[in-house]
């Protein structure tokens, strides 16, 4: 790793919350002529160095990792279920170590359709580490940026039916405070592995005005390096946030 990068990083300002799109696991087991469930176990090895980074660096104190969408669910059945026993395998064994090491876990998503095992390991550790200070760690699993504004909508409209809210008194921050991300703060910075530029249903409602950086590096490939170059990038923007600054 470049120390000289780390220090000057260090140095400027830093993201309040980075999220990333970690695509390309397929792809780069299908360049080594490995099957796709190899590019997963890969990924989550990726996801492992980079969690651990941050945490231990305290570069920043949110971090979402987007993990399986609402629309993974078309993907060949026995790859989805790799993708869901590795999940579980990694919070499983990396709990104890989340509890010690100070980090929040927090899932984000509709969990009631995933399978029993990773429900309840889920719902142990975000118990286990509700009152951890450190890094919080979000994990977007069968979420999908649709997904979350349909669910604030309907949250608004049970409110307004038990006459607890009207058209009227619905604001922007009011509506924010429905959405399943209510608890952790809009991304500042969204980082995309594997070459591709877009959101990919993501943060429809959050990224509003993230910074939106793209690598052609696939996911299994993306180090902590990878991720500094990133954070120099970002503090390399204007952030204007529609004003006009001199």
């Amino acid at each position: 790793m470049n120390s000289e990068l780390m220090d000057r990083v260090k140095k400027s300002p830093l993201p309040t919350h980075v999220a990333l799109i970690m695509d390309g696991n397929g792809r780069w087991a299908r360049a080594r002529g490995l099957p796709r469930t190899e590019g997963h176990r890969q990924g989550a090895l990726a996801a492992e160095r980079i969690v651990r980074f941050v945490g231990q660096e305290r570069l920043f104190p949110y971090l979402t990792l987007f993990a399986f969408s609402t629309e993974n669910w078309s993907r060949p059945p026995e790859e989805v279920s790799l993708l869901f026993d590795l999940l579980e395998g990694f919070v499983r064994e990396k709990g104890r170590e989340l509890v010690e090491s100070g980090v929040r876990l927090r899932v984000l998503g509709d969990i009631r359709a995933l399978p029993k095992g990773l429900q309840k390991v889920i719902e142990e550790y975000e118990a286990k580490t509700e009152g951890n200070l450190g890094l919080t760690l979000a994990v977007a699993l069968n979420f999908g940026g649709r997904w979350a504004v349909l669910q604030g909508v309907r949250r608004a409209m049970a409110l307004a039916e038990r006459r607890l809210l009207t058209p009227e008194d619905l604001h922007e921050e009011d509506f924010r405070k429905l959405l399943p991300t209510w608890d952790i703060p809009d991304p500042d910075l969204i980082v995309r592995t594997g070459g591709e530029q877009r959101l990919s249903n993501f943060f429809l409602w959050e990224s509003a005005y993230a910074e939106l950086y793209f690598t052609p590096t696939l996911w299994p490939d993306f180090t902590e390096q990878g991720l500094l170059a990133a954070l120099a990038d970002f503090q390399g923007r204007r952030r204007n946030f529609g004003r006009v600054t001199p």
